[in-house]
């Protein structure tokens, strides 16, 4: 497989070894958990209103969302642990979305689901130079 994206991935293992983003790349990283309804895909009303301003946000300034989803918060009783991560990783882009950044400009990346000792759902937002 090729990277034809060399600066998402540049940014990507700055951003896991704690050095500072490529330019033009800002980001955050935060728990799934703190997003969403428990064990649910449901955005909680203020991440809601965060990730579409981050769409208007990113819209504004001609950028693309890149949203990386890590590991799983384990299974609910409507998803399992693999449901829930993906369907948590697609109500973030359908947030963006409603913020006005169009689906194009959206990508999705679930590099790993496996349960990492304690440390749940990660989900990672870059925003990187369209196109």
């Amino acid at each position: 497989m090729r990277n034809d994206r060399p600066d998402l991935l540049s940014a990507g293992l700055r951003s896991a070894f704690g050095t500072a983003p490529a330019e033009g790349v800002a980001g955050a990283t935060h728990q799934a958990a703190a997003l969403f309804q428990p064990g649910e895909a449901v955005l909680t009303p203020a991440a809601s209103a965060m990730l579409r301003g981050l769409g208007a946000r990113a819209r504004a300034d001609r950028k693309a969302l890149r949203i990386i989803s890590q590991g799983s918060d384990g299974g609910a009783r409507r998803f399992d642990r693999w449901e829930l991560a993906a369907a948590r990783a697609a109500a973030i882009g359908r947030a963006a979305s409603a913020g006005g950044l169009a689906e194009g400009d959206i990508e999705i990346a679930l590099p790993t689901t496996q349960e990492r000792a304690g440390k749940g759902q990660n989900i990672t937002l870059l925003l990187v130079p369209a196109g």
